[in-house]
C-alpha cells in the first residue's frame, strides 16, 4: 500500500506583511495576499491609499517597501529576472511613443515576447484595424490606450499587473477587456488590477487597502488631546 502524498499548492505571487510608503508616509502595512493560477484580484481604496504604489512595487519599478514579495516561492528581487519574463505591467500612462505608429510601437514587444500572433492582428483585436500605420500623435486618448492594451494579446506572461486599464475606453472596449482578463484567468494566469470600473467577472476578488491603513500618529482623539475642545480650552 502506497502512502498518499498531499502536494502543497504554491502561490504564483505572494505578498507577506507588505507595506509601502510615499513621501515618508506609510500608506498601508501588514498586507498578506496569495494569488494562485486563475486568480483575478482588484485592488481598491480611496485616492491616496497606495493602489498605484503597490502595483509599482509588484512590477519591480519600486523596491522601497516593507515585507516580502514572492514569485513562485522565490523572493524578489532575487528572482527579478525570472519574474520580469513572466509578468506584464501596464501603468496609468499608455507608454506609447507618439512619433511612431501603433505597429512600430508594438513590433519590439512582439519580438521580445515571442508571440505567435501578428502585430496587426493584435491591433485589430482591440478595434484598431486600419490604424496600424497612423502616427500615434493623431490618435485619441482612447485609441492610445487600446494600443497599450494590444500588448495583452501579444503577451505570454502569466502575471498581468494592470493600473486602471479601463481608462478612456468605451463600453465595448470594457467588455472586450473583461473577456480578455477572463481568458487569462482560464489559462491559469493571474491578474491584479486597479479600476474604478464595476467589473462583472465571477472569479474577481476584492482587496481594499483602506483595511490595511496603519495608525496615524496625527489621528488623535479628544482623550489623546487631554480634553481639548473646539474652543481650545482645556477640560482635563
Amino acid at each position: 500500500m502506497t502512502d498518499s502524498v498531499t502536494k502543497v499548492k504554491i502561490p504564483l505571487l505572494e505578498l507577506r506583511k507588505l507595506g509601502c510608503e510615499r513621501d515618508e508616509r506609510l500608506l498601508f502595512a501588514e498586507l498578506d495576499l496569495q494569488l494562485y493560477p486563475g486568480d483575478v484580484v482588484q485592488i481598491g481604496g480611496p485616492n491616496g491609499a497606495g493602489k498605484t504604489t503597490l502595483l509599482r512595487a509588484l512590477a519591480g519599478i519600486s523596491t522601497d517597501y516593507l515585507g516580502q514579495i514572492l514569485y513562485a516561492d522565490q523572493r524578489l528581487p532575487e528572482a527579478a529576472w525570472e519574474f520580469a519574463g513572466d509578468s506584464l505591467y501596464l501603468g496609468h500612462l499608455p507608454g506609447i511613443k507618439k512619433a511612431l505608429t501603433p505597429a512600430e510601437n508594438l513590433a519590439w514587444y512582439q519580438a521580445q515576447s515571442g508571440a505567435a500572433i501578428a502585430v496587426n492582428d493584435a491591433l485589430a483585436a482591440v478595434g484598431l484595424y486600419g490604424y496600424e500605420d497612423t502616427p500615434c500623435y493623431q490618435l485619441s486618448a482612447g485609441q492610445l490606450r487600446r494600443v497599450a492594451l494590444a500588448r495583452l494579446h501579444l503577451s505570454r506572461a502569466r502575471i498581468w499587473i494592470l493600473d486602471e486599464p479601463f481608462t478612456a475606453i468605451d463600453k465595448l472596449g470594457v467588455s472586450q477587456l473583461e473577456t480578455l482578463i477572463a481568458q487569462q484567468s482560464a489559462k491559469g494566469g493571474v491578474v491584479i488590477l486597479t479600476s474604478h470600473q464595476d467589473l462583472t467577472l465571477p472569479q474577481l476578488r476584492m482587496v481594499n487597502l483602506q483595511d490595511y491603513q496603519p495608525a496615524r500618529a496625527g489621528d488623535k482623539t479628544n482623550d489623546d488631546l487631554g480634553g481639548l475642545t473646539s474652543d481650545g480650552a482645556y477640560h482635563g
